[in-house]
């Protein structure tokens, strides 16, 4: 699965590099011989939950007045017109839209473990997780549309010894019931679950959770705004420790012409099971992306960066590296393509 998981993400990156037509960047990781054995007892869960929750962020917001409506696209349509509407609405958690989004999140200068573990643990690795995380509408009525999201994490998590665990993680799927509403919002609510899928319990919380989630959207000419929080509490497993977690992800993008637009949309979360209340990961940070065609296929590609401000701390260290680089293509399915 590893070597698959490799050649999965040169493939992934080099899509992304020539969509945006921006250089790539390599970095570099040291590797170091550490004191300890591959197996230790220590629990890793909130490093590893936390950068899923990066997981959990994928897209951004849809233009107003479509009262949330398959988005379509005609054959006479101008080519502008059809990708500043795409944008739009490949921008929006929950618009009636069928899309399949693949996105990666790097955090270079990350720390296997704290030194109380490890002594000779330093930030010298890089921690990987790539998102594959389709996206489908229901229409239930001409009042309420059923939006479902699942998000299916794969994992390259730093490990003792310079090594890397690759591991399928813990499947998100979402469901997100969205009526039919006038004017410039679109609001969704429903439940999130977490599925105790992954395949390496060196990383695995072990747990179902479940909690509520909401979405706000606004849009008005360029602006896409809005924001998705929530949280997440274990009641079942066979993990040791409970999950009680929350997360919020403000969005604003900003469209530009021939379906070009600039995006900020960090993911800010909280394990609220971190002692001394020391769970929190605040980003900040911007990027950009565009919408094209590629053939006959409508594409939304994008990268950003964020730095994070604030991160959580485990033993008394912060293990997460400063910056996370995101980079996502999504391939969009509108009615009529």
């Amino acid at each position: 699965m590893g070597s698959l998981f490799r050649v999965s993400l040169r493939s992934f990156w080099l899509l992304s590099f020539a969509a945006l037509l921006v250089p790539s960047v390599v970095e570099a990781q040291e590797r170091s011989p550490f004191l300890v054995e591959q197996r230790v007892d220590f629990d890793f869960t909130p490093l590893v939950l936390s950068e899923l929750e990066v997981a959990q962020a994928s897209s951004d917001a849809q233009p107003a007045g479509t009262d949330n409506q398959p988005v379509t696209v005609t054959p006479d349509e101008p080519v502008a017109a059809e990708e500043g509407s795409l944008a739009k609405a490949a921008q929006n958690p929950i618009a009636s839209l069928i899309s399949l989004p693949i996105q990666w999140n790097s955090t270079p200068n990350t720390q296997w473990a704290p030194n109380v573990v490890d002594p000779s643990a330093q930030h010298n690795q890089t921690q990987n997780v790539v998102n594959v995380q389709p996206v489908v509408p229901f229409k239930v009525s001409d009042d309420l549309t059923l939006v479902t999201r699942t998000i299916v994490p794969f994992i390259s998590q730093p490990w003792a010894r310079g090594t890397n665990i690759q591991s399928l993680g813990d499947i998100n799927p979402s469901v997100f019931f969205v009526p039919t509403l006038k004017g410039n919002l679109t609001i969704g609510a429903g439940p999130t679950l977490i599925i105790p899928s992954a395949t390496d319990d060196r990383i695995a919380s072990g747990r179902w959770s479940a909690g509520p989630s909401a979405v706000l959207v606004y849009t008005k000419g360029k602006i896409v705004a809005g924001g998705l929080i929530n949280n997440v509490w274990s009641f079942a497993g066979g993990g040791e420790k409970d999950v009680n977690q929350m997360l919020i992800q403000p969005f604003l993008n900003y469209n530009l012409p021939k379906g070009w637009y600039l995006t900020s949309s960090p993911i800010i979360t909280a394990n609220w099971t971190n002692e001394d209340n020391k769970g929190w990961t605040v980003p900040v940070g911007a990027g950009v992306g565009r919408v094209f065609v590629l053939g006959t296929q409508p594409i939304n590609a994008s990268l950003s960066a964020y730095y994070n401000v604030v991160k959580p701390e485990i033993a008394g260290e912060t293990l997460f590296g400063d910056w996370t680089f995101r980079a996502q293509v999504q391939f969009l399915f509108p009615t009529g393509s």
